[in-house]
């Protein structure tokens, strides 16, 4: 009851932002359950990746952006995880005009098994998925140049 009334204290373009995010969550783990040769094209120019440098006038709304992903990837239905919000935090940067680039890469567990993470960067910022990313080889990046 109390995140609900904390929602509807939220200004309007908050709200909007957050309902958005939730729609590109289940979007993304749409596409997940898809072969990835699919939704590849997608994604942006393989192997390929955005500026490191971003505008300074987007920056709020990148941040933005992340915590929208960061606050509603809880309170799916479906699982939320890594490349789900990456994909997710691509499509909402994508509808602001906003380049951004969805990083793939793999490791080893402490087992010796394969383990896979997605992270997303915009200029300098990582959108998603940072925690972690140093561990993986990138083995795929998408830049999307919108």
């Amino acid at each position: 009851m109390k995140k609900i009334r904390t929602f509807f204290s939220l200004n309007w373009k908050t709200k909007m932002l957050l309902l958005e995010a939730f729609i590109c969550l289940g979007w993304a783990r749409l596409l997940k359950g898809l072969p990835f040769a699919k939704i590849a094209p997608s994604l942006g120019k393989n192997m390929d990746e955005t500026a490191y440098t971003e505008d300074s006038k987007y920056l709020g709304i990148i941040k933005d952006v992340s915590a929208a992903i960061r606050i509603m990837s809880p309170h799916t239905f479906w699982e939320s995880q890594c490349l789900v919000k990456a994909i997710a935090g691509q499509k909402l940067l994508a509808r602001r005009h906003i380049d951004s680039t969805l990083y793939l890469g793999t490791a080893k567990d402490k087992n010796g098994e394969l383990i896979a993470h997605a992270w997303l960067r915009s200029g300098s910022f990582y959108v998603s998925g940072s925690e972690g990313m140093e561990k993986f080889t990138v083995v795929a990046k998408f830049a999307k140049v919108v």
